[in-house]
């Protein structure tokens, strides 16, 4: 789960970690207050979950509360487009006025899990401010890494490691460790997947501050942390996504044109990477679990087709707890209750296999059985393409 940078700022700031003083507002005329009360030059912020504000012209510095009104005006109700929005961007609903600081220098800090060492990372950089993706492509040698032994905890000489690394001013060590601490505290605390300051900031005072913030939170905890889920935005989140999540069903909405209906996340990303292999692009990764009912397969349906952008679907299942010919009957209900206009391909394994096989091909719907994930992949890519499927002999079809 995704949160903004106000919020992010405000459970940082419990744990120690120092932010500018700032205001969120929701019109000018809040903004031009905000500004009057920090009496100096300010920083209006939009508020969207993607990077790149700054680029795209979401970050506006103010002199003035009438510079800050004017800036706020601009923005809530913009559209803003950054290389994470899409091109359809994102509505700007919100303003994070702050007070502006005296910036001497800038830095990147991040917290994140390594599933390969299955334990959290502390990451820092000279490289502040700019994208760490392209840093890390580029300059690799330039992010300083530090495993944290989830057993022990970040401890801190580990922090004092990162600050020597960034060749920061004796007289701040002492704060940055103080700061790197308190950012290692808020990620464990929380269960975040990420917690990330970009950028970390010295000032001329030696002061150091999260110019930047951005948190995100492992879902599968959030039963233990009924207030991080009130931080929920679900107008920044895609309206299938949502959809998919009152269900229960694991769904990522994706940009090509072939749906996916899979049990398993392995199967599914196998199947999403089968499909790209036959010159596809998958539209969706969509995982309905492995004991998935036929409401949840209806709901899938449900959720597929309102993606205009599918031409056509796969389903690949293997039926160990969910039984292939249960499965069949469900996709046949579900088709019939959405009514499917586009064709869809199903390959089927596992437990009574056969049988499911019979049901869809005497469903008299437009389904294509296939027989193995290759002829599944060929065929819904040349029938998303319009293109036919002649390679091999026609499975019959409803």
């Amino acid at each position: 789960m995704n949160i903004h940078e106000y919020q992010a700022k405000n459970i940082l700031r419990k744990f120690g970690v120092k932010v500018p003083r700032g205001r969120i507002t929701e019109s000018a005329l809040e903004a031009y207050e905000a500004a009057k009360e920090f009496k100096g030059p300010v920083v209006v912020k939009a508020q969207i979950h993607a990077g790149g504000r700054g680029k795209a012209g979401g970050i506006k510095v103010a002199r003035t509360p009438e510079e800050a009104e004017v800036a706020a005006r601009e923005l809530i109700g913009k559209r803003l487009v950054t290389h994470q929005t899409g091109p359809d961007g994102r509505e700007v609903k919100r303003v994070l006025v702050e007070e502006g600081l005296h910036i001497q220098k800038e830095y990147y800090l991040g917290l994140v899990i390594d599933r390969a060492r299955q334990a959290p990372v502390f990451m820092a950089s000279t490289e502040g401010g700019v994208e760490i993706e392209k840093v890390a492509a580029e300059r690799p040698q330039a992010i300083l890494r530090e495993p944290v032994n989830p057993m022990v905890g970040f401890q801190p000489f580990q922090a004092r490691k990162l600050a020597f690394g960034l060749q920061l001013p004796k007289a701040s060590a002492g704060k940055a460790v103080q700061f790197m601490v308190g950012l290692y505290q808020a990620f464990t605390a929380n269960d975040a997947s990420l917690a990330e300051i970009n950028p970390f900031v010295l000032t001329q005072e030696g002061e150091l501050y999260a110019l930047d913030a951005k948190m995100v939170f492992d879902d599968n905890a959030l039963y233990r942390h009924e207030d991080l889920r009130e931080l929920r935005d679900l107008a920044e989140e895609d309206p299938l996504e949502v959809k998919a999540s009152s269900f229960g069903l694991n769904y990522i909405k994706l940009d090509g044109n072939v749906g996916c209906m899979v049990n398993g996340a392995g199967l599914a990303m196998a199947t999403m990477d089968i499909i790209q292999l036959a010159g596809g692009r998958p539209a969706n990764f969509l995982d309905v679990g492995g004991g998935a009912s036929a409401d949840q397969v209806k709901n899938a349906f449900e959720i597929l087709l309102l993606d205009s952008c599918v031409r056509a679907v796969l389903i690949n299942i293997f039926g160990g707890i969910l039984r292939c010919d249960v499965l069949a009957q469900g996709v046949v209900e579900a088709a019939r209750s959405v009514h499917v206009k586009v064709p869809v391909v199903v390959r089927l394994e596992g437990t009574n296999v056969e049988e499911g096989q019979r049901i869809l091909r005497e469903s008299g719907l437009n389904f294509t059985v296939a027989s193995s994930m290759k002829e599944a992949a060929d065929r819904v890519v040349a029938l998303a393409q319009g293109t036919g499927y002649s390679s091999g002999p026609e499975r019959p079809r409803g």
